[in-house]
């Protein structure tokens, strides 16, 4: 009986066809963790050492240490401290001191009459905008669509369990073609 393969590579070969793909599990297990966009920062880190790390400095200060403890640093070292007083910001005009012509109004009326009230009248109108200036320059209603859901979803004011965000962004287009536009 003449074998062309040893026995013992037969269990070899399966095995590590049986390793890759508990690594290619373990792998996916691992990046599916990662997702979600959680983050497990409780605060924004700062120069000033925390009560933790001072009691950590000090139990590790009355034990005796081999080492050499690095110098302190001089005042040229330190970083620089912010300034004491704080300028205040330069104040933004708000968007809600633009006012309304009665082609705003009038498209917002109807957007609110077909269930959809946007949390500022800007948002409603930078979709409007959006709209006629697409169509005017023969964007294809699929991107058209897409940007308009996407506006509709981020709106403060959407919520999706009155109508699905898709709903919204038609509405948007159907009133905008329909009283905005042209």
């Amino acid at each position: 009986m003449l074998r062309t393969r040893p026995v013992g590579e037969r269990y070899i070969v399966g095995g590590t066809k049986v390793a890759g793909i508990a690594v290619v599990l373990a792998a996916t297990g691992l990046l599916a963790a990662c997702g979600g966009n959680d983050s497990t920062a409780s605060s924004t880190p700062s120069l000033k050492p925390s009560s933790t790390t001072a009691a950590a400095e000090s139990s590790a200060s009355a034990a005796p240490s081999t080492e050499e403890q690095a110098p302190e640093p001089t005042e040229q070292e330190q970083a620089p401290q912010p300034p004491a007083v704080e300028e205040p910001a330069p104040v933004q005009p708000t968007p809600a001191q633009r006012e309304l012509s009665d082609k705003d109004k009038a498209y917002i009326a109807e957007l609110n009459k077909r269930g959809v009230t946007p949390s500022s009248p800007d948002i409603a109108i930078t979709a409007a905008n959006y709209i006629c200036q697409s169509k005017a320059n023969g964007a294809s209603d699929q991107e058209v669509t897409t940007f308009v859901n996407a506006m509709a979803g981020t709106d403060p004011g959407f919520d999706p369990a009155k109508m699905p965000v898709e709903q919204a962004g038609q509405i948007y287009i159907d009133v905008a073609t329909q009283t905005y536009c042209g």
